[in-house]
């Protein structure tokens, strides 16, 4: 059984940058696509980033050119770095894995962005 445990999140003022990590309790070379979602208060789940067994990515629009996803082989984690971050981005972030056709999430991590 995989499990997912995030990390990093906190309060960052406007603009301000933050970087989450995602640690698996297996080899992520097994993982065939890690990424991060987010849920805003009152909202849904959404799709942040994403990142595949070969290293390609894929990118929410509001996110793009703002947030990169990478992954660490050795160190069994996938990050989310953040920068110029907006109120709008203020949400639980999530991480997820697809793993043999099964969908694995950890349990989020709060991203507060205020003044």
């Amino acid at each position: 059984q995989v499990q997912l445990v995030e990390s990093g999140g906190g309060l960052v003022q406007p603009g301000g940058s933050l970087r989450l990590s995602c640690a698996a309790s297996v080899n992520i070379r097994s993982i065939d696509t890690m990424g991060w979602h987010r849920q805003a208060p009152g909202e849904g789940r959404i799709l942040v980033a994403t990142i595949t067994d070969s290293a390609s990515t894929t990118y929410a629009d509001s996110v793009k050119g703002r947030f990169t996803i990478s992954r660490d082989n050795a160190k069994n984690t996938v990050d989310l770095q953040m920068n110029s971050l907006k109120p709008e981005d203020t949400a639980v972030y999530y991480c997820n894995a697809v793993r043999f056709g099964a969908t694995i999430w950890g349990k989020g991590t709060l991203v507060t962005v205020s003044s």
